[in-house]
């Protein structure tokens, strides 16, 4: 029978419990089945006087697994099962291969020892982890916490497990809970961050506050939805925060890499109440740091992605639905928001200094002269953080390999993307070690007359040299290993000349301002050339810093709030 009683609440001071307590209780899921155990003991003890939960005894876990399908059939809601370590969990086996066939939604809590204990010959530890296809929809490990990074790993997979038994595609989930077999209870339950689900047949949330759009990589968009974004931004007076590769022209964009990268500048006055956050991964880490108080997510997927740990809601539908609804239902979001914004970057903007001769500096030339309706394909980290701080025409696409957010590929890719579209300019811009880490592409027969290639080549990696990044503390000894530098002729004048001229490619070089100046035009012939283009910049690591430093300190004033340079690091690395 149900056991509510009146005896005082006590909670397993053990984290990972508390969190799991918190979110069941959070997404309304009351009926618990409990199996008589050790390593969950916490986590029954803490429910078993919560007048929240319905609790039932079964001591064969296959009944209670049995027991549970006919609860949720028949009370048509989740249902939680509980057992301990050992062998315990392998009597769940046939009662979920039941609950997963007739998607009955199931949450079945395997505690154990910790994970580490596995393959120790420690007594009741056996291997969890792996399940059966159709067992479970989820499967998820959660940590023994002892930090920040611990809970919120708790909160994301529990949240994701919670709001799948109660998805569409309804059935058993999976959560392994580690125990540390803590002693200690505490009187109140902590209240943790649940993440709920909105879908059309749901009331949506108020918009209300300051409100902000955040767009990640994306494909192409069409004309249609971009309208729709751009409606919904000038009737909530929102910022559109935007990178390249977020390809998004309408109104109220803010191209925020320039702001968001400023050691000085007080970037908590950008931050929303609600940050709407669409598209894929961004290029940019410096995203991280615009979270504001909660995040909306939309994505047709339903997917939980906690990209800036404030996530709250996932909108299971278009972005274009989600937009119209809150174009009509806005917010009071006044337009000083917005223009505070608009005038802070267009401010740093006019303060832009003289830039040494790198990566940074090519781009501040190349940008805006770049042909209307052209594509662009930069490499990841320092090619594409250099762009992002200089505006593109609005009919320049930009794509860049951010899914694997690997060195390797990017000019493959990029040749690739060139084949569509044989009349369309291309310009791909990469580092030395994205070249050479992809040269062999340069070889395939179906290379075309309109790609140009841009490589900057300063005869290492870069992004290792930069006086902000976590490396740099080894300075000379950054370059032997961590750097790589001195390979593939270490900044040759012919390795590249010579490769590029016997490919069937015209070929372009500058070291300097002059140089640079003499030759750039042609490559940004917005007509076709007979042949391909090649263009090598050699620079070296101290201008690229120099030039870095410069940009990235054009605030110089503070006021005491502003993010530091050593937490944009930690955000950044995490």
């Amino acid at each position: 029978m149900p056991m509510n009683t009146d005896q005082n609440l006590q909670y397993s001071a053990e984290k990972n419990v508390q969190i799991l307590i918190s979110l069941l209780k959070a997404h309304h899921i009351r009926y618990v089945i409990a199996s008589p155990g050790t390593a969950n003991a916490a986590f029954i003890a803490s429910i078993q006087n919560d007048h929240f939960f319905t609790i039932y005894s079964a001591i064969d876990e296959r009944s209670a697994a049995y027991m549970a399908c006919g609860l949720a059939a028949e009370a048509g809601e989740p249902v939680v099962i509980s057992c301990t370590g050992a062998t315990a969990a392998r009597n769940y086996v046939s009662g979920l291969t039941e609950a997963y066939y007739r998607k009955l939604p199931i949450v079945a809590i395997n505690s154990m020892r910790p994970v580490s204990k596995l393959d120790n010959l420690i007594p009741q530890m056996n291997d969890q982890s792996i399940l059966q296809n159709d067992i479970a929809l989820l499967s998820c490990i959660l940590p023994v916490v002892k930090d920040n990074e611990d809970i919120w790993e708790c909160e994301v997979k529990i949240n994701r497990a919670l709001l799948q038994v109660k998805h569409s595609s309804t059935g058993p989930v999976h959560i392994l809970l580690p125990s540390t077999f803590s002693k200690e209870f505490i009187p109140n339950l902590p209240e943790y961050r649940a993440i709920f689900r909105v879908t059309l047949s749901d009331t949506f949330p108020k918009l209300e506050g300051k409100v902000a759009v955040i767009i990640g990589s994306r494909k192409t968009v069409n004309k249609h939805d971009s309208d729709i974004i751009e409606r919904f931004a000038i009737a909530n007076h929102a910022p559109i925060f935007c990178e390249h590769i977020s390809n998004y022209s309408g109104k109220n964009k803010i191209l925020y890499p320039l702001a968001a990268s400023q050691e000085h500048f007080n970037i908590n006055q950008w931050q929303p109440d609600i940050l709407i956050h669409i598209g894929n991964i961004s290029g940019s880490y410096s995203a991280m740091i615009l979270t504001g108080k909660q995040v909306w997510r939309v994505t047709n997927d339903g997917a939980v992605h906690d990209t800036f740990r404030k996530l709250k809601y996932v909108f299971e539908m278009s972005e274009s639905v989600f937009f119209e609804y809150y174009t009509t239902h806005k917010t009071n979001n006044t337009s000083q928001y917005f223009e505070l914004c608009h005038n802070d970057i267009s401010h740093m903007r006019f303060k832009m200094p003289e830039l040494a001769f790198s990566t940074i500096w090519v781009a501040s030339k190349l940008a805006p002269k770049i042909p209307q309706h052209a594509t662009i394909h930069l490499a990841i980290l320092n090619s594409m953080r250099s762009w992002n701080f200089f505006e593109l025409d609005d009919t320049i696409k930009v794509f860049s390999n951010v899914g694997g957010f690997g060195i390797d590929g990017c000019l493959s890719a990029f040749i690739g993307a060139s084949l569509t579209h044989p009349n369309r300019l291309y310009f791909c811009f990469m580092g030395d070690l994205a070249f050479f880490y992809d040269m062999n592409v340069l070889g395939n027969r179906h290379i075309a007359n309109n790609i140009r290639i841009l490589v900057v080549n300063n005869g290492l990696g870069m992004e290792f040299k930069n006086y902000d990044h976590h490396a740099a503390i080894f300075k000379e000894q950054t370059d032997t290993f961590i750097a790589a530098k001195g390979h593939f002729g270490y900044k040759s004048p012919k390795v590249l000349k010579h490769y590029a001229e016997d490919l069937g490619f015209t070929y372009f070089a500058a070291s300097n301002t002059q140089e640079f100046n003499a030759c750039y035009e042609s490559f940004l012939n917005p007509e076709l050339t007979n042949k391909p283009l090649f263009f090598e910049i050699f620079t070296d690591a101290a201008s690229e810093n120099c030039a870095l430093k410069s940009l990235q300190t054009i605030v110089q004033q503070t006021d005491g709030n502003y993010i530091s340079l050593e937490d944009k690091n930690l955000q950044r690395y995490q």
